[in-house]
């Protein structure tokens, strides 16, 4: 019988991965039964929600549910706990470095406004990773349905904050709405402040809304950016341009992008050369971790060990890691291949 290597124990990296959506389920409920809040049977039930965000409709739901379990995260230790807890998930499904990312403003009102947030979540980060020793770093993120002028100042804050664990800035909420060249500045100041730009694109909206990333952004990772599989010379462009797509297959299957998770185009992007990094984007809501990632790898689409283990290199190189732990990845990727 051949040796099925352990899938948790292939060092990785985790690139998209939203700060409220790591919860734990059983973490929610206690919250929930901490502070008396009201949760729908969607999200009590002890299964992941049924979602189809493809629709406007869905999407609504799917920000409800989302919007609900964040009003359950009040005091500094809610978010302390969060974070603790997301980095020994992730340590145990073998990530070794792990991006976290956050829109501040969304905790303002309940953390004392959006500085006193921001350093709330940045001191959460810091104590969670001195506990567990994985390394965290931010991602800020800014949401496509405030208006752009909200992303300057939160990119400008990001930039001021870098030195305390900010390594990028991102764009999410629903790609269908606000055009990502409204968003340009808010980029282009924190490219200048020596973040990566990280915007979502390409999951609910097809191609050109990875073009526009790459254009109007110059984005240098694209949250999702599946949908790059339906034109070859974008699949070209970000080949060529080294910009690595955080794919999250359980997370398109559960929001209706793709009917079964063997149709997310993992073997069309891997084949074409664009560098991958799988994420588990909203645990709490799509039901599945960082290493399932690589289980539907394995088990869908067909990936072998070698393949697996290029899959996590990719995701070591698209990160913000130091280099010296990324070398240390990277020899351990080679160890689990070699065992």
């Amino acid at each position: 019988m051949a040796h099925v290597r352990d899938l948790t124990q292939l060092p990785k990296a985790h690139l998209h991965l939203h700060f409220t959506g790591s919860m734990r389920p059983s973490t929610l409920l206690e919250l929930a039964d901490k502070y008396g809040v009201h949760l729908p049977d969607a999200l009590t039930s002890g299964e992941p929600p049924q979602l189809r965000a493809t629709d406007e409709r869905g999407w609504f739901r799917f920000q409800r549910l989302y919007d609900m379990a964040r009003s359950c995260l009040r005091q500094p230790e809610d978010i302390q706990r969060l974070v603790r807890e997301a980095a020994q998930e992730d340590l145990a499904d073998g990530s070794g470095w792990l991006e976290i990312q956050v829109d501040p403003t969304s905790y303002a009102p309940r953390l004392g406004g959006l500085i006193p947030a921001l350093e709330i979540i940045l001191d959460a980060v810091d104590a969670a990773s001195r506990e567990t020793g994985l390394g965290i770093r931010v991602l800020v993120a800014a949401n496509r349905m405030k208006h752009p002028l909200d992303a300057r100042t939160l990119a400008r804050l990001a930039v001021r904050y870098a030195d305390r664990g900010i390594v990028g800035f991102g764009l999410s909420n629903d790609e269908r709405r606000g055009l990502a060249r409204d968003f340009d500045r808010a980029f282009a100041i924190a490219r200048e402040g020596g973040l990566l730009a990280a915007p979502h694109g390409g999951e609910l909206t097809g191609p050109a809304s990875v073009r526009d990333c790459l254009d109007d952004l110059d984005a240098s990772r694209i949250g999702h950016g599946v949908r790059a599989a339906e034109d070859p010379r974008l699949l070209r462009r970000l080949a060529e341009r080294g910009v690595t797509c955080e794919v999250c297959p359980a997370s398109n299957v559960a929001l209706g992008v793709y009917e079964k998770p063997e149709d997310v185009p993992l073997r069309t992007l891997y084949d074409a050369g664009v560098p991958m990094a799988l994420g588990a984007d909203d645990p709490l809501l799509f039901g599945s971790r960082l290493a399932a990632q690589y289980e539907i790898a394995r088990t869908r689409h067909g990936f072998d060990d070698a393949e697996l283990a290029e899959l996590a290199r990719q995701s070591v190189r698209g990160s913000a890691a130091p280099v010296d732990v990324q070398q240390k990845l990277l020899y351990g990727i080679d160890a689990w291949l070699a065992d």
